[in-house]
């Protein structure tokens, strides 16, 4: 298993509100974690929601997995640490005055020997690449989205909609959160990529799935892929992370 992150500001954003990280251990190489958070919230409030999700996210998360054989199964090892990374904004932010009223979307993957499960809150995405195809695993928690699912706007209508980037659900918002969980079936030399809207709004799937096909390196698809996100203006931060088992 490999895997490979990396992060931008744009050409427009003051500041980069995204995290991302890898976490493999050293010395089960069958096990990693991957997680991504697109904060929100004045001054660097945005930054710090994100970067407290994913570190509580990855926290959590290790400790259960190191239960070994009375550790739960990955789908509730995944929904408790979305909701201790939800606990961990949450405070934060009702005891710092700085802080009130942030919070983060949240995608993160953990892939354990043959298992692979994806948990996600707001509208940043998980993409599976496997044998020449693309196919979104996560749906997005935003307004636009369910105008979509009820038939009030078309797919292509979305992508233009003034409040595309109005998300229902986030991180550390209240005082618990619901999430979706996945279970993708990763094979070998499937490629699991997640990324943050400033990617998704500006790449099409067929895009990301062109440049994942072209290039043999992880390292060299997420920088193609937020190269040509920076080419196209990226008026928010770009993030990308990637496993390949």
């Amino acid at each position: 298993m490999k895997g490979y992150t990396i992060t931008d500001i744009g050409k427009v954003r003051s500041e980069n509100q995204d995290s991302v990280r890898f976490v493999q251990d050293d010395e089960l190489q069958a096990l990693g974690i991957l997680v991504l958070c697109d904060g929100m919230g004045g001054a660097q409030a945005g930054s710090v929601a994100s970067n407290i999700a994913m570190s509580a996210f990855i926290e959590r998360s290790r400790q259960s997995l190191s239960e070994g054989r009375r550790a739960p199964k990955l789908v509730e090892i995944l929904k408790d640490a979305a909701e201790y990374a939800n606990t961990c904004v949450f405070s934060k932010g009702n005891s710092d005055a700085a802080c009130e009223g942030m919070g983060t979307t949240l995608v993160a993957a953990v892939i354990k020997s043959r298992s692979c499960c994806v948990v996600n809150v707001g509208d940043s995405r998980a993409y599976l690449i496997s044998k020449g195809e693309i196919t979104q695993i996560t749906r997005d928690h935003s307004f636009v989205e369910e105008m979509v699912s009820r038939g009030s706007i078309t797919r292509e209508q979305a992508k233009n909609h003034p409040r595309k980037n109005v998300i229902t659900r986030a991180i550390g918002v209240e005082p618990s959160v619901e999430c979706d969980l996945y279970t993708p079936p990763l094979k070998k030399n499937d490629i699991l990529l997640l990324c943050s809207d400033g990617l998704s709004n500006t790449l099409s799937d067929a895009e990301i799935l062109e440049i994942a096909e072209r290039n043999k390196q992880l390292s060299d698809i997420g920088k193609e892929l937020v190269d040509l996100a920076l080419s196209r203006g990226a008026p928010d931060n770009v993030t990308v992370g990637l496993v390949r088992k």
